[in-house]
């Protein structure tokens, strides 16, 4: 039974909702899943004062990466580009590249922004690099997940991975497309590694 982690980073929700779909998939295709979330790094200040919402998934360790045979990120989008929170947990994996201890494993990564070109591709691409620096074999959201070109409402979704369309105010919530590339996804990525370490 191939091992996932599916490794997070949520301010308002979002990625939560999508991580466990994320998982949802994964599982459906015989995986062990475990959902782990990055620490915080922001100022409780500015954790209270911007009404971050609370998270129940366990903070994940550096060293935890290494257990599994498929790791999947997501984070929001900062600027285009992964968080700090995200990045800070991913720069202390040097000692875990030093002896590579993730070569040949799988990878995968989620994302959410404000808006429909608020910088979806650039984020993942900002994770999956950092995957493949790790030695991961990457695998995206690919268009046997048809419903990502669907045009009757807004939706996420890109080849790179799945993501969803949180609205400039956080006012949307994962639609049923969004969360259905994500165990999409999952589901890959778990089948992929059984595959290769079954």
């Amino acid at each position: 039974m191939a091992r996932v982690l599916v490794l997070y980073y949520s301010s308002y929700g979002h990625i939560e909702t999508m991580a466990g779909a994320m998982a949802d998939g994964a599982r459906s295709a015989g995986a062990h899943v475990d959902i782990k979330r990055v620490p915080e790094t922001a100022p409780q200040v500015v954790v209270e004062s911007a009404g971050f919402k609370p998270q129940s998934a366990p903070i994940a360790e550096v060293e935890d990466l290494a257990a599994y045979d498929a790791i999947i990120l997501g984070a929001p989008t900062r600027y285009g580009r992964m968080p700090s929170q995200m990045a800070a947990f991913l720069d202390q994996t040097g000692g875990l590249w030093a002896r590579g201890a993730l070569n040949g494993k799988i990878g995968g990564a989620f994302t959410s922004t404000g808006s429909q070109h608020g910088g979806q591709e650039t984020t993942l691409i900002s994770m999956i690099k950092t995957l493949m620096h790790l030695g991961l074999t990457i695998v995206g959201l690919p268009y046997s997940y048809q419903e990502q070109l669907q045009m009757e409402e807004i939706g996420g979704g890109s080849p790179y991975g799945a993501t969803t369309i949180a609205g400039p105010k956080g006012q949307r919530q994962p639609s049923e497309v969004d969360l259905g590339g994500a165990r999409h996804q999952g589901a890959l990525i778990a089948g992929l590694a059984a595959k290769v370490f079954g």
